[in-house]
């Protein structure tokens, strides 16, 4: 017992090192894996194309990839080899990585797509704009309060451009709604309630262990949580439904809700 006791605390002093300088190396002063990395975007004319990182290329990823096709595809960063490799088969002339730390080493590239689970919003994002790219990252932009002002101010340090991907906010109906509000069609609002039919969060940690899958990196999908046993309910989908990778229905479609009221 005492064996398995001190085999037990190394390991979980070994996750806690490893995190702690995931998250270092991305909110800190400098970190280490970003040293080879640019320090400033690239002048770039109207006429050019944009060469971009994508972090994250399955699912929502996916989408916005295919949006983005008509730049520059440069650099494709997954977990999950099956997605990685179904991605370098649409961008063949993409280099390809499992750890967007090692993407961000490939100096030609402008500006980063994040599309990976929230939990990992905020490092991607930080490590991007101290590396000198410009970001389009998929909402929530950060996973708290506390890690969207560092985001905030690394940009505005950095004098970068980011966007968050709350495509629904674009849409046609949304402005005409806002505009028959500002304009006064319906008269004075006072209140507005706000309903969302999405249902996440609530769950317990699975009890079960399976194996990880050959081809999922599980250690660098964690990121910066602590460890967390793998299981098929967290990967690829419905990570949603606990709090150390997501928000829940809040940050999924809440915030297309809730952002059109305020």
């Amino acid at each position: 017992m005492r064996t398995f006791a001190r085999i037990e605390h190394l390991q979980m002093k070994t996750f806690t090192s490893r995190r702690q300088f995931i998250r270092n190396s991305v909110f800190g002063a400098a970190g280490v894996w970003l040293a080879g990395c640019r320090t400033g975007p690239r002048r770039i004319s109207a006429n050019e194309k944009l060469n971009l990182g994508i972090i994250g290329v399955a699912n929502q990823g996916n989408y916005d990839m295919t949006n983005v096709a008509g730049e520059n595809i440069v650099a494709l960063c997954d977990v999950d080899e099956n997605f990685l490799a179904a991605a370098k088969q649409r961008f063949p002339a993409a280099k390809t990585y499992n750890d967007f730390r090692r993407l961000l080493h490939q100096r030609d590239i402008d500006a980063v797509v994040v599309a990976t689970p929230d939990h990992t919003h905020a490092v991607a994002t930080a490590a991007a704009l101290r590396s000198g790219r410009h970001v389009y990252c998929e909402k929530p932009l950060t996973h708290t309060i506390s890690e969207c002002r560092v985001v905030t101010e690394l940009a505005r340090q950095h004098g970068l451009i980011t966007q968050i991907g709350t495509q629904i906010h674009s849409g046609e109906n949304y402005h005409r709604v806002v505009d028959f509000i500002q304009l006064g069609e319906v008269g004075p609002v006072n209140e507005v309630h706000v309903w969302v039919n999405a249902t996440y969060g609530g769950k317990d940690l699975p009890k079960d262990r399976p194996p990880v899958p050959a081809s999922l990196h599980y250690d660098l999908w964690l990121g910066p949580v602590p460890d967390v046993p793998y299981h098929p309910d967290f990967v690829p989908r419905w990570w949603r439904h606990w709090w150390a990778f997501g928000g829940g229905a809040l940050p999924d479609f809440g915030c297309h809700y809730l952002d059109l009221p305020h």
